[in-house]
């Protein structure tokens, strides 16, 4: 007969599930410093702490909640896909870390201990617990509830509890989430007065009719009960009993219109806090009050860098409102429920939730599914204790509008049980699960990591048949009525994801398209530090966890202290809820939200010239309804003596409860007059003098033709430079990766032979082939340089050579070096941040200013970064002289102060060590982002295919 942690029981002496909530009778704490003990193995670990007396040794203290791991006992393990153990369901190894926790407390005076409930919010992975010796029972599923009956068991005075939980268990089949397997008590632990006639489980209905205006409002529960809306004029409204006709404000994740009131029984009273509200599927859409939903989502793990799973409130609060400042307005929780005070937080500040169920069976992958849980009826009480916890717990929260039955599970049986209980429980909320592609269990067709044309076609209804529906006309149809979720998209792995704005358009083009979630929100990564102090985040392997996903669990849009990313800056500008476009005199000003007008916005312009502001007013856009547009006239502008920019932004007209009066939601851009075209003089003689031609201001390396000085300045190049430093996304995955491509084709490894150097009457021209050792493939290049007073202009003109056929150039520019004091940059083009092809919405044109330092983008895993978009000129320089270049009419630059062969070398930015140099790359093209660390490539105009080019740069020193 197998153990308790190997059986296929969800566990033992189990309270029914419940809702979460609070109450005005006792609640004990029982969070704080605890003893614990690890034992390798279950069978080895001894029963010798249950007791009154002190505990052996071998015990130490360990905060609950908390992962034993991340407090020197054993190491945290990262897979993505892989079990860290033998597929062999639903036995485990031997080898089976064992944690004993042990708390003694006392019982507060005057506690009613009949009926107590000691409720857990999370263990992982399974436990068995004592209390005063008495064993309450078992339990499995790490991310839900488990309540015991612990009234007999306790004693007025001192009392003592006893928790064993196991790493690993059948549980944990059920558990492969791609993330951290991180064991222990990492959610609360408290100990519940449950006075007699109290409130044991309620369910809030509370509905509004987008016609006529008004709610209703029922709340079930098995005992008799009150309810009281003070605000809305009821008071003792017995339970069961409709209230209809109800004057409500509805609720939505824009206006998040909360209602107090409570529930009572002669014995308790528990605050209700109600949100009006009706989920539908009409018309093959997803609708709430009425009106379709357009999800700007995001997926979420738990993860905080110092504590795993086991987050505070403020974390979670940190969370949403970095969410909402940056236009996300949906939140699926990849993948289990979160911490229920998560959920109190979006009804409070207004989110869209997906409620994921505590199930992936991922692994089974690796054996073809065989034995895949979600197919084998013997599993089937595990996987509906899941969703039946997850329900029961999460099903008065109004932000709550979509169950999801689990995550990358293949398909089975049992995904239908799952889905005819939900329904019968809870018909107000439809099914999400996407792996079965039949969708005979889901509401909605869905899918990840899609193609942009993909999901175009899926927009017109014109997508192919999948076979699981081919044969069955009655399912097919079923499922191309459905509405379409991206449930993962635009997978936020290091540099990216790129084409954020192609997605948005064809979701905003096609109301089947029901926007998705991008793949994810935060970077899994544990703080860390070198011997010598330095900080940096591991991943996968960093602790001697094998086998492990490596950098798979970096893949968010913060980094893991929560620092927004280059990635989620361009979400914010892609999912911004209002749009502003030019057309000839005109102003128009579209609202995107769903529900909220724009009276709540201050709408404000501002003209620069050259990057330097020289007038500025407030726009006078009236009140538009959600999903309309208003026009107005262009503000009367000062003319621009240069290029002259026309920014207008969206801000908070007033305070909300997730940003300050001030804060940026929407902005746009507009050209509005071009710059003047430059004058070229005559040019000048180029001359040698022995070893070095001279030429204006410039002396170059009259062998190789390379700039060597300009004036005071000695730098080394500019030479053709095509490499860049692998991006998570140019590494791809499996097949998809471009990256293995451009190192199979040598393009890490450019040589470069100098053909000839001429110097002429009015110029100087070098001729120079660049290509990798064992290969044909070349890029033949040609250097003019011509001198104008102090300038020196470049013109650089590329053919490409030999069988290229379709393979992108990472990048194409030139790249010199100069002095290490050239620590200031200054330029005019897009900034703030870094801007890539088809990343570079959020980046706006201006004048800016930073250090070589605040240059890079301190990606957890180093890549590629940091590059600036559309400069029209920078300035590089230190205290004795400075560099201005020139674009015509553009360029890109970065600056670092190591190579790109140290950046591509380096594991983490502690390895990165700065040269006596800085390093500058001057380019006219990037290869794009894409997605295809987890999904589809750059799209075909992001691809940087070789071709015959030219483009043209101008040097100046300055003093």
């Amino acid at each position: 007969m197998p153990s308790y942690f190997e059986d296929l029981t969800p566990g033992t002496g189990l309270r029914r599930p419940r809702a979460a909530f609070t109450s005005d009778a006792g609640r004990l704490s029982l969070t704080g410093t605890w003893l614990f003990r690890l034992s390798a193995t279950a069978e080895g670990a001894p029963l010798d702490f249950l007791g009154p007396e002190p505990p052996p040794g071998g015990f130490t203290e360990l905060p609950v909640p908390s992962h034993w791991v991340l407090h020197g006992h054993g190491v945290p393990r990262y897979t993505n896909t892989a079990y860290p153990f033998p597929i062999d369901p639903p036995h485990v190894p031997d080898d089976n870390p064992t944690g004993d926790h042990r708390l003694a407390f006392d019982l507060p005076a005057g506690w009613r201990t009949a009926d107590s409930v000691l409720r857990f919010e999370g263990v992982d992975s399974c436990f068995r617990v004592w209390l005063n010796g008495q064993c309450l029972g078992t339990a499995k599923g790490s991310r839900l509830p488990a309540e015991f009956d612990a009234g007999p068991a306790l004693r007025p005075g001192p009392n003592v509890l006893a928790v064993r939980v196991h790493r690993w268990s059948s549980g944990s089949y059920l558990e492969d989430q791609d993330m951290w397997w991180l064991p222990g008590i990492f959610r609360e632990v408290a100990l519940l007065e449950r006075p007699v006639g109290g409130v044991d489980d309620f369910f809030v209905h509370a509905g509004y009719d987008h016609v006529t205006g008004r709610g209703t409002l029922t709340v079930d529960t098995g005992a008799p009960a009150l309810i009281s809306v003070p605000e809305l004029g009821i008071e003792d409204l017995p339970a069961g009993r409709e209230a209809t006709g109800l004057a409500v404000e509805p609720w939505t994740a824009e206006t998040p219109r909360l209602y107090d009131g409570h529930l009572t029984t002669h014995g308790e009273r528990v605050p209700l806090r109600l949100g009006f509200r009706t989920v539908a599927i009409t018309g093959g859409l997803l609708t709430v009050n009425g009106t379709p939903l357009l999800l700007r989502g995001v997926n979420r793990h738990e993860h905080d860098p110092d504590h795993g799973r086991a987050l505070s409130v403020a974390t979670m609060r940190a969370d949403l409102l970095l969410m909402k400042r940056h236009n996300v307005n949906a939140v699926r929780t990849a993948h289990y429920p979160p911490h229920p005070a998560f959920l109190d937080l979006c009804d409070e500040l207004g989110m869209w939730v997906v409620d994921e169920c505590d199930i992936e069976t991922h692994g089974f992958i690796h054996a073809d599914w065989r034995g895949n849980p979600a197919d084998d009826p013997r599993w089937e009480p595990m996987l509906l204790d899941r969703m039946r916890r997850m329900v029961e717990r999460d099903k008065n929260h109004p932000s709550v509008v979509v169950w999801s039955l689990g995550n990358e599970s293949h398909h089975g049986r049992n995904f239908g049980v799952l889905a005819d209980w939900t329904r019968s429980r809870d018909p107000g909320r439809p099914l999400h699960y996407e792996r079965d592609r039949s969708y005979r269990h889901s509401d909605f067709y869905s899918l990840m990591y899609t193609p942009v044309d993909e999901v175009e076609r899926i927009g017109r209804r014109e997508e192919a048949v999948p076979p699981e529906t081919a044969d069955d006309p009655e399912l097919e149809a079923r499922r191309r009525a459905l509405p379409f979720l991206l449930c993962e998209y635009a997978h936020a792995m290091g540099n990216g994801p790129g084409s954020l704005a192609a997605y948005q358009r064809v979701f905003e083009r096609y109301p089947r398209c029901q926007g998705g979630f991008v793949w994810e929100w935060i970077d899994h990564g544990f703080r860390r530090r070198t011997a010598d102090g330095r900080e940096y985040f591991g991943y996968g392997g960093d602790f001697g966890d094998h086998p492990h996903g490596g950098t798979f669990c970096i893949d968010g849009l913060v980094f893991p202290d929560r620092t927004p990313s280059p990635g989620l800056a361009e979400l914010k500008k892609v999912f911004q809820p209002v749009t502003v476009e030019l057309a000839g005199a005109r102003l128009r000003v579209a609202n995107r939200h769903a529900f909220r007008d724009l009276s709540h916005l201050r709408f404000t312009w501002t003209l620069e010239d050259d990057g330097r502001r020289v007038a500025a007013g407030e726009l006078p856009v009236p009140r538009v309804p959600a999903g309309q547009a208003a026009e107005l006239p262009v503000p009367r502008l000062p003319a621009a003596a240069g290029e002259g920019w026309l920014t207008v932004r969206a801000e908070l007209a007033g305070d909300e409860p997730w940003a300050a009066a001030g804060h940026e939601v929407a902005w746009a851009q507009f050209a509005v007059s071009a710059p003047a075209a430059r004058p070229v003089g005559p040019g000048r003689a180029a001359r040698r003098r022995g070893d070095v031609i001279a030429l204006g201001a410039g002396l170059f390396d009259a062998r190789t033709g390379v700039l060597g000085r300009l004036g005071p300045l000695a730098l080394d190049g500019p030479r053709l430079d095509i490499w860049r430093a692998p991006t998570d996304n140019d590494r791809g995955m499996g097949a998809n990766s471009v990256a293995r491509e451009w190192h199979r084709a040598g393009l890490d490894r450019m040589e470069h032979r100098t053909v000839s150097v001429a110097p002429r009457e009015d110029r100087l021209v070098v001729e120079a082939r660049v290509a990798a050792a064992g290969t044909e493939r070349a890029l033949r290049v040609r250097y003019t340089w011509t001198a104008a007073g102090p300038d020196l202009r470049l013109e650089v003109h590329v053919v490409p050579e030999g069988p290229w056929d379709d393979l992108p150039l990472p990048r194409l520019g030139v790249r010199l070096t100069l002095p290490a004091d050239c620590d200031a940059v200054r330029w005019f083009g897009r900034g703030p941040g870094e801007a890539y092809p088809d990343s570079r919405e959020a980046a706006r044109v201006g004048l800016f200013a930073t250090t070589v330092a605040g240059l890079q983008t301190p990606y957890v895993v180093p890549q590629e970064n940091g590059h600036r978009a559309e400069v029209r000129w920078a300035e590089l320089g230190g205290p004795r002289h400075r560099l201005r270049i020139e674009g015509a009419p553009h360029f890109g630059l970065t600056a670092r102060r190591w190579t790109t062969g140290d950046l591509a070398a380096a594991r983490h930015p502690t390895d990165l060590v700065e040269r006596d140099r800085v390093y500058v790359n001057l380019d006219l093209a990037h290869h794009g982002l894409g997605s295809a660390s987890c999904g589809p490539g750059p799209l075909p105009e992001h691809r940087l295919i070789p071709t015959e080019t030219a483009f043209a740069l101008l040097f100046r020193a300055l003093p």
